[in-house]
């Protein structure tokens, strides 16, 4: 007799343990595949030029960065303007990394599906607030770097290509979907040249698509 009470309490326990872990909420990192996305209003905060600050009659400061790009970057962009992502050479791919290294960007978190340049399903509410921001009274007019990037895996000639393809996806979306000028989006592949988190080479998060804000037209002709 006790002893089967004691089985039937065993039973109760396991019952009792198995409903509470059913009732009770999932942490956060149960379910991540939201936890990438970001706002319309962060992409605009990101990207939107820094205005200056008025100098201060007796105060000696130093030079203040100009937003606005240097003849050599427009130069550039006028060049890369509405040119095929493939056609950019290695020394044009260099040359818009670096003037756009100091421009307001983001590194959006778009992963896309492995080895395919198809935008996964997690990460499409982040190229649509992409695309509401770019299309928002803040940045509307701006040229954008669009730059796509791979994880590891594969050779630097498949990974470049692979790239180049991520890059025209989101353009190709965002121009498709928001009517945003091709000529405004520059679109280049760095293949796995350039890794988000090279402690991890084969992570999903260097398979990203990085946007800078090169020209904003909007605020230099004020």
């Amino acid at each position: 007799m006790r002893l089967a009470a004691k089985g039937f309490t065993a039973i109760l326990s396991i019952i009792t343990v198995g409903v509470a872990l059913s009732l009770s909420p999932a942490f956060a990192g149960d379910d991540n595949s939201n936890s990438k996305n970001v706002t319309e209003d962060e992409i605009v905060r990101a990207l939107a030029p820094q205005p200056k600050k008025p100098l201060t009659r007796g105060l000696s400061i130093g030079p203040q960065t100009d937003p606005a790009p240097s003849a050599a970057e427009t130069k550039l962009l006028q060049t890369v303007r509405g040119r095929a992502t493939r056609s950019l050479s290695s020394t044009e791919r260099e040359e818009i990394a670096s003037a756009a290294k100091d421009k307001p960007n983001i590194d959006l978190e778009i992963t896309f599906d492995y080895n395919s340049a198809d935008i996964s399903a997690k990460s499409l509410p982040s190229v649509q607030a992409l695309g509401r921001a770019l299309t928002s009274p803040d940045l509307k007019g701006s040229t954008f770097v669009v730059a796509g990037h791979t994880d590891a895996a594969g050779g630097d000639s498949y990974n470049q290509e692979l790239s180049e393809r991520r890059a025209d996806s989101i353009k190709r979306y965002l121009v498709d979907k928001y009517s945003i000028a091709a000529a405004d989006l520059v679109t280049v592949g760095y293949g796995k040249s350039k890794l988000k988190d090279p402690s991890q080479p084969m992570s999903e998060v260097n398979r990203r698509v990085q946007v800078v804000n090169m020209e904003n037209k909007t605020t230099a002709s004020k």
